[in-house]
């Protein structure tokens, strides 16, 4: 009986002992642990950098901005959304990223190629061959009047340069003669921060006047804040943008007249029925008092 209790302790022992260099052994050779998440991100490509990265800073570019829309980048540098879109080869104008710059001035023209086949010779004077008048009979008065001194010939391989015609002289972008768009009474003035036009009261329905001769740029509501917005485009310096009305009688590309209506006031996006009007100069806001005749 002794013997057998002895051979089980013995027994138990051993399997205690193996069990304990079976955990052991497992913690020794516990496999390495792989950081895959670093691994992929050194297999993954640089993001390449946005469309015309290499102008940001240029003068006669934009980097977009978060929210910004190409319409709203029309208004703030002064030139009309579809101007922009064509000037950037922009397929799809919707679909702009943050990052990427935009030319906002016209390109400028192409100088012709050297050898684009037009050749410019300098013109020489012919050979000047004198004549010899008749021989009249002795003592005969001359029955003609003497003839006029020729002009001397120019010397033979001079260049004959014409007097360029007087160009007139165009007249300063400043010079926008501007009317008030509505006849109702001015709410709000100009203020940087604030307001950055006027706000002028009416009714809902009253006309809405294009303040100066122009094209529509604009005509819709997609910039936020500003509802259903009209805005022209006067010369290469000047905007009107018209907003909040009712309905739009004008659409974009149109050529519209001082004093023309093309919309009526409504309450869009607005507190109450007014119309904010606003001046740009180079995409800049501008006090409208400086511009609009007093009433």
């Amino acid at each position: 009986m002794l013997m057998f209790v002895s051979r089980g302790l013995v027994l138990v022992c051993g399997l205690a002992v193996a069990a304990l260099l079976c955990g052991c052994g497992t913690r020794l050779h516990k496999a390495p642990v792989e950081d895959r998440g670093s691994s992929l991100a050194l297999q993954q490509p640089a993001k390449p950098p946005p469309p015309g990265a290499e102008n940001a800073g240029k003068p006669g570019y934009y980097t977009v901005k978060p929210g910004d829309i190409l319409i709203r980048i029309g208004l703030e540098t002064g030139q009309g959304w579809k101007d922009i879109a064509r000037w950037n080869d922009l397929d799809n104008p919707n679909l702009i990223e943050v990052g990427q710059v935009l030319r906002v001035v016209p390109p400028l023209p192409v100088a012709p190629a050297p050898d684009s086949g037009v050749v410019t010779r300098p013109v020489t004077s012919s050979t000047v061959v004198p004549t010899t008048p008749a021989m009249a009979p002795a003592g005969a008065a001359s029955a003609t009047a003497p003839a006029a001194t020729p002009a001397a010939a120019p010397a033979p391989g001079a260049t004959i340069v014409a007097a360029a015609p007087a160009t007139p002289t165009p007249a300063a972008e400043d010079d926008l003669s501007l009317i008030w768009p509505a006849q109702g009474a001015l709410i709000a003035g100009f203020h940087e921060v604030r307001n950055k036009g006027y706000d002028i009261a009416g009714k809902a329905g009253d006309p809405v006047l294009a303040a100066a001769d122009g094209r529509v740029v604009y005509a819709g509501s997609a910039i936020r804040g500003y509802g259903n917005l009209i805005i022209l485009k006067h010369n290469n310096t000047f905007l009107t943008a018209y907003a909040h009305n009712r309905s739009l009688q004008v659409q974009e590309e149109q050529t519209v007249r001082k004093g023309q209506k093309i919309a009526e006031m409504g309450d869009t996006d607005a507190d109450r029925v007014k119309l904010h009007f606003e001046i740009r100069r180079n995409g800049r806001p501008v006090d409208p008092s400086r511009y609009l005749p007093a009433r």
